[in-house]
């Protein structure tokens, strides 16, 4: 091909090619308004997914990633059918989305127990999404499930730790979007539980083998040890007292109100069988170990400014405890001398 045929040849192509260029710009002109809608509609269905999926989401795995810390709870003005519950708490988040949370009511129940019975409703305050949020509740609590509160009590009462489950729906309100969101709040903390009141003691003992005006014959002190962060208002308590498997009589415990601590001491009172006890400081060995001898206390009644509270009666009266009393010395104090090994017949 001669140089005048290839450029007859380019130009050719080059005019085939131009009313190609013009046919699309034509077509983008003609139907702009068509791709702007187009594009707009992408645009507002990725704005929806952000606002109505993505921004609950990421809402609802910031709540459950925060964290809840207990501080204290403390039962008081403890009734019949109602009490106080004041619990004081720290929720943590990263602090890197604003938001407002709406305030609920939450119930709480055993996490480890099913099914999950509610032994308490709170109301728990609107808070923000900081860092650090301070969060504390006092409320008088109508006991609707007397039954669950109970097991409640036996747990805290006879565990080293129970794991306790606050639940909860709400609303969440993102800053710079006026819609809010609902979430669901669902903590679980494993708090210390009493550990059966593990560690109690009695000292500073005395006797009187013919009895006060009411009976009783056995005097102390005693020191009732809390691993945990609950505050308690018991108020009046008796113990069915045994020695040997045997119901030897009754322990009185008044104004007990036990808080966190290894220090609770009360003084208490007890009808005890003189027989028994005497009979016991005989056996050995323990008339070879100073007349300390094995009590089992277990809980019999519970009363506070005159009522019953059945949700501690029969949670302590759902464990019996082992504590070793030195009854030996202060009888050897009213007799003038320790029991003989084999009784007072040796």
């Amino acid at each position: 091909m001669s140089t005048d045929e290839k450029t007859a040849a380019i130009q050719a192509e080059t005019v085939d090619q131009k009313p190609k260029r013009r046919g699309c710009i034509g077509h983008c002109l003609k139907f702009w308004w068509a791709y702007l809608a187009g594009f707009i509609a992408i645009v507002i269905l990725v704005v929806c997914l952000i606002i109505f999926v993505a921004v609950p989401k990421i809402a609802q795995s910031k709540l459950d990633d925060a964290e809840l810390t207990i501080q204290g709870i403390v039962v008081s003005a403890t009734e019949s059918n109602q009490l106080n519950m004041a619990i004081n708490s720290t929720i943590t988040t990263d602090g890197k989305v604003h938001a407002d949370i709406d305030g609920f009511t939450g119930v709480m129940y055993l996490e480890d127990l099913e099914p999950h019975t509610p032994f308490a409703s709170i109301n728990f305050p609107a808070t923000t999404a900081d860092a650090l949020q301070t969060v504390n509740v006092s409320q008088l609590l109508e006991i609707k499930d007397m039954e669950a509160l109970t097991t409640f009590n036996k747990w805290l009462l006879t565990n080293q730790t129970v794991r306790i489950t606050t639940y909860g729906e709400t609303k969440v309100k993102v800053k710079g979007i006026a819609k809010k969101y609902g979430v669901t709040f669902k903590k679980t903390i494993e708090t210390p539980g009493l550990r059966g009141f593990d560690g109690t003691t009695v000292y500073d003992s005395r006797v009187d083998l013919g009895g006060d005006a009411d009976g009783n014959n056995f005097f102390g002190t005693t020191n009732i040890p809390n691993y945990s962060v609950f505050t308690l208002e018991i108020g009046n308590a008796t113990f069915n007292n045994y020695l040997f498997d045997k119901l030897a009589g009754t322990v009185f415990i008044d104004n007990i109100v036990l808080r966190p601590g290894e220090k609770n001491e009360f003084p208490m009172r007890a009808k005890v069988d003189n027989g028994q006890v005497l009979e016991g400081l005989g056996k050995e060995p323990y008339c070879k170990e100073g007349g300390v001898l094995p009590f089992q206390l277990s809980g019999k009644t519970v009363l506070n400014n005159g009522q019953s509270l059945t949700y501690f009666a029969d949670a302590l009266a759902s464990h019996n405890q082992t504590i070793d009393i030195d009854i030996g010395t202060p009888v050897a104090k009213v007799l003038g001398g320790s029991i003989p090994c084999g009784g007072l017949g040796h």
